[in-house]
């Protein structure tokens, strides 16, 4: 039986990017190498670097006064590097979400941290709009997709102070301005890489702002000047990463995967709000083309286990929402055949008709 992968992460990786990596695993490039135990210092990797820099700066449309930089340590090392490097007066932050509560905690030990804008009122089933940005911050804070609650910043934010964002989950997904954020950081196990590697893309004049003594490690700068060199850098995952750009670059790039993304998101959101058995919990306006979110209709509530184990006998992996919200997710990132999509619709009207709906 074929698997369809809803999995919120690690994700679903492009097919071609599984088979370059594995014929890397065994032969690197004819280095006669492994990618497993090829130096990060050999000419082959040096060539790997440049690319991945150049295809995000490609993809991403970045201007040339950002740096890139790709370290380990995951997206939650950054909630504390983030007010390491920046918090100097106070930072703001807008809460949506569980990871965005998380940034909030690591950057109260290192300075005032004002919640200018929160969704916790009606379980971050919303992303906050029209709030005021105080304009002595030294930055604002957001997480643009908020993969448990199916929530995503649908535009750009206009800003008078710096904004710094989490774009672990939906980066290259959908068309982003770059030039309106400080900082752009994220995992890179949603679109762009096995687990081990995170992004950043930072101002170059922010680097400027840096006051506190820091361990070298946590100081942006060590590994902007080092080209992410200082010390071994998450080789294999930054070559999957280099290959899934390439994949993207080679089906269209971003406005592609986009168009992709909304066709693939309009047909499960369709089904949930057409089928009577199930309901979606994110605000319509704010639904994540990324992460969606959906619950039992009022009076089928019992039934979730027993949909479960349906979706499940049909192929159906990782569906079961997280439990702060209950219910289902179907995480549909950039890699997700059109197809596992048409065959969750299928499974749900499919398991309506076995109750008469």
């Amino acid at each position: 039986m074929k698997k369809h992968n809803f999995n919120a992460g690690p994700s679903i990786l492009p097919e071609v990017v599984y088979e370059k990596t594995a014929r890397a695993i065994l032969d690197f490039n004819g280095t006669g190498l492994s990618i497993l135990s090829i130096s990060h210092r050999s000419k082959e990797f040096d060539e790997v670097m440049a690319q991945a820099d150049s295809l995000l700066r490609e993809l991403l449309d970045i201007p040339d006064n950002y740096k890139i930089i790709f370290i380990g340590g995951g997206a939650s090392t950054h909630f504390f590097e983030v007010p390491a490097n920046f918090l100097n007066t106070k930072a703001g932050y807008v809460n949506t979400g569980v990871w965005a509560k998380k940034a909030i905690k690591e950057a109260k030990r290192y300075g005032r941290t004002e919640v200018v804008a929160s969704s916790e009122d009606r379980n971050f089933t919303y992303i906050p709009k029209g709030f005021d940005i105080p304009a002595d911050l030294d930055y604002l804070h957001i997480t643009t997709n908020n993969t448990i609650y199916g929530t995503e910043y649908t535009a750009d934010l206009d800003s008078p102070v710096p904004v710094i964002a989490d774009m672990s989950s939906d980066i290259l997904s959908r068309p982003r301005d770059v030039s309106k954020y400080a900082m752009i950081y994220g995992g890179a196990q949603k679109n762009l890489a096995p687990a081990g590697v995170t992004f950043a893309i930072i101002r170059e004049d922010m680097l400027d702002r840096i006051q506190r003594d820091l361990p070298t490690m946590v100081d942006y700068r060590t590994h902007v000047t080092n080209n992410s060199m200082f010390n071994t850098p998450p080789v294999f995952a930054i070559y999957a990463l280099t290959e899934t750009l390439n994949w993207l670059k080679s089906i269209g790039g971003v406005p592609e995967i986009y168009r992709r993304n909304q066709e693939k998101a309009a047909l499960l959101y369709d089904e949930i709000d057409r089928n009577p058995l199930f309901v979606g919990t994110a605000t319509e306006e704010d639904r994540s083309l990324m992460n969606i979110c959906f619950v039992m209709a009022e009076g089928y509530e019992e039934l979730a286990p027993e949909f479960l184990e349906f979706a499940k006998s049909q192929g159906m992996v990782g569906i079961k929402g997280h439990r702060l919200v209950g219910g289902f997710r179907a995480s549909c990132y950039n890699a997700l055949p059109k197809e596992s999509i048409e065959a969750l619709v299928a499974c749900m009207q499919e398991f309506a008709r076995k109750h008469g709906k």
